[in-house]
């Protein structure tokens, strides 16, 4: 049986990815920072599915999280198959008025956290000549830049540009990177990133499940990005973003995310 590492896997995108992979009968390597929610998954899905779930606690917005993470799966012997890049988070405000502490686990949890463990696990794919990534990025890398979030739209930039470039240095090779870009999802996120209010989640979001279904078949099927979560009207505003100024897509972009 394969194994799937997946981080953030106790709530949202991550979590829903847990199961939906467990019952592919996919093993799974599941961290978080919740200890407690962690062992309530793996309860749930040994009792469904006929499948083992290691649960390892780790902080990985710190430097040494992602190192530390992998350790601990190096020391139990186990192999990861599909690396699921998922843990992230953001976070609403001016920019000079937020804190720096927070603005910087931010860019070590969404890029240098996520680029490392890719660095780390990749060599084993290679050297094994089979695997899977998948980075959760977000609609929000698609568009040129997110006032009121704007250490949050670099971070997403860059896990698209990251997972594009690194698949296309794998090309030749069976083992494929997936960016999943979901639009407003019903997570934690919007709570965590104080969009509570914001014009951003005021209307239809999607569900956890439906986000993670796309990401994983997208995976499966080796596609470089995978948009989801987006209404039609979305998708056609995210189309003429080069049609149009960017100077008017700065202020639409800082009216949706400022709290009304």
């Amino acid at each position: 049986m394969k194994t799937a590492l997946i981080t953030g896997a106790s709530s949202g995108i991550g979590k829903e990815l847990a199961y939906l992979m467990a019952s592919q009968k996919i093993n799974l390597i599941i961290t978080a920072r919740r200890t407690e929610a962690l062992e309530t998954i793996k309860h749930k899905l040994e009792n469904s599915y006929p499948i083992k779930v290691v649960c390892i606690t780790e902080d990985l917005a710190t430097p040494k999280g992602a190192q530390s993470l992998f350790d601990k799966i190096k020391a139990q012997h186990l192999t990861v198959d599909f690396l699921i890049n998922n843990a992230g988070f953001g976070g609403q405000g001016y920019f000079h008025e937020r804190k720096w502490e927070d603005e910087a686990a931010m860019l070590q949890l969404n890029i240098n956290t996520l680029t490392q463990l890719s660095h780390l696990f990749l060599p084993e794919m290679v050297q094994r000549n089979s695997g899977r990534i998948l980075n959760v990025a977000s609609s929000a890398g698609l568009i040129p830049a997110g006032p009121l979030q704007s250490v949050y739209f670099a971070t997403k930039a860059y896990v698209l540009s990251f997972s594009q470039g690194i698949a296309g240095e794998l090309a030749d090779t069976p083992i494929t990177v997936t960016a999943l870009c979901p639009g407003a999802t019903a997570t934690e996120f919007e709570k965590t990133a104080n969009l509570e209010g914001s014009d951003l989640f005021s209307g239809k979001t999607f569900t956890a499940k439906q986000v993670a279904k796309d990401g994983y078949e997208a995976m499966m099927k080796g596609e470089l990005v995978k948009t989801t979560a987006l209404s039609f009207i979305q998708k056609l505003n995210i189309k003429a973003i080069p049609l149009i100024p960017t100077k008017i897509i700065l202020k639409q972009i800082k009216n949706m995310q400022e709290i009304k």
